[in-house]
């Protein structure tokens, strides 16, 4: 077995990244699967134990998600409707033993194409705090995931919170999830929407983002753009198009062929902001 580290502060931890190369664990609910059969060889830095990275705190202009918040932490938190889309998503992630366990920074930094948290968190604008014994740097999350696996965390790098802004007007999200059966299921598509309106009910903001259709999850730019000045009202979704999901680009596998995706994920956009616009 490798090295194993459980620091119980944040400039222990971040000591430990710039001296040499570690797996960073929180949960562990990918890194223990992925090695079920094989000795443990990897030199881990387990950061549960430090204080203060596990928690959602409000600030005056944002919301600060700790690295090692649970899916149960969100799902129970008392967070206003802007954070509805996000838990709905927490409540998709395994069944409730793995959302005990798993965190929220532990599915960003997977970066796996599917994962579930990753649409809801783009529809909030959400930007990932990034410490290192040099320093901080927040990093919008569009930004962080690279790629299938692939994130611009460094080695020397650690995680420390999504940061979420708070919208000025009422503000409200949603999320739909499409695979093969209703739970403990990879995504075959899923989308995220926040959208934030007027008195009068006009949309001022609109974001959505597709998941399981691309190497990274991704925003719909001319689709949101079509939504301001639309009336959020239960036919919202008919302002959707396929020419608004030009930006995705869906592979064939096990789960569908890529033309199937793209065929689902208008759908199932569609029904997100029928959904979505009937409730503000």
């Amino acid at each position: 077995m490798g090295l194993y580290l459980r620091p119980a502060t944040l400039e222990v931890a971040l000591d430990a990244l710039h001296a040499r190369a570690l797996t960073i664990v929180a949960g562990g609910t990918d890194f223990y699967p992925a090695r079920v059969g094989k000795p443990l060889t990897d030199d881990v830095l387990d950061i549960r134990g430090i204080e203060g990275l596990r928690g959602i705190r409000e600030r005056a202009t944002d919301f600060r998600i700790g690295a090692t918040t649970t899916w149960t932490d969100i799902v129970d938190g008392a967070l206003p409707p802007l954070f509805d889309g996000l838990k709905l998503a927490a409540r998709e992630i395994g069944g409730v033993q793995i959302q005990n366990a798993g965190t929220i920074c532990g599915n960003i930094c997977n970066a796996s194409p599917a994962a579930d948290g990753v649409p809801a968190l783009l529809a909030l604008d959400a930007a990932v705090e990034l410490c290192s014994a040099a320093g901080m740097e927040i990093v919008p999350l569009a930004e962080f995931v690279l790629g299938n696996r692939r994130t611009r965390r460094q080695p020397h790098q650690l995680v420390t919170a999504v940061i979420v802004p708070k919208p000025t007007g009422r503000t409200a999200g949603h999320f739909l999830k499409l695979g093969a059966r209703r739970y403990l299921v990879i995504s075959i598509v899923m989308a995220a929407a926040t959208i934030e309106v007027d008195a009068s009910g006009g949309i001022v903001q609109a974001r959505v983002a597709v998941g399981a259709c691309s190497p990274v999850a991704r925003r719909l730019p001319a689709l949101e753009a079509a939504l301001r000045g639309a009336k959020a009202d239960g036919t919202l979704g008919s302002v959707a198009t396929a020419a608004h999901l030009d930006v995705l680009a869906p592979i064939d596998d096990v789960r569908g062929n890529a033309e199937y995706r793209v065929d689902a994920a208008l759908v199932v956009v569609r029904r997100l902001l029928d959904e979505l616009g009937s409730r503000l």
